[in-house]
C-alpha cells in the first residue's frame, strides 16, 4: 500500500466511523500516582547503580548537591525526578546505558 491509499483508508475508515458503520476500538489508560521517596530510598536507589552521587546526579539531570540533599533528608525529590527515580528504582541499568565513555 503505498501513501496515497493508506491516507485515503483512514479517511474511508473516518467517515464510517462518523456515519457509524464501523466501531472504534477504544483502549482505556490510567497513570500510576508517583511514588514518593525518603532519603534511605534514594540512596539505596543510586546504590544499585553502582554510580557516585555526581555521576547520579548528572544522569538525573540534577546538581550534585542536589542528590546530596536527597539522601540527607534535607530536601525530597518532586515532579519528574520522583516518576525517573521509579524507573531507576524499577530498572537500575537504565543510566548506565546513557553513559558515555
Amino acid at each position: 500500500m503505498n501513501v496515497y491509499e493508506s491516507i485515503m483508508q483512514g479517511l474511508t475508515e473516518a467517515v464510517d466511523y462518523q456515519q457509524g458503520k464501523i466501531t472504534a476500538r477504544k483502549t482505556k489508560l490510567t497513570v500510576k500516582p508517583v511514588t514518593t521517596f525518603n532519603n534511605n530510598d534514594i540512596k539505596r536507589i543510586r546504590q544499585k547503580t553502582g554510580l557516585s552521587q555526581v555521576m547520579f546526579a548528572g544522569s538525573l539531570g540534577v546538581s550534585h548537591k542536589t542528590v546530596e540533599a536527597w539522601e540527607n533528608g534535607r530536601n525530597k525529590p518532586v515532579g519528574t525526578a520522583r516518576r525517573l527515580l521509579e524507573v531507576v528504582r524499577d530498572d537500575p541499568g537504565f543510566l548506565i546505558r546513557f553513559q558515555v565513555e
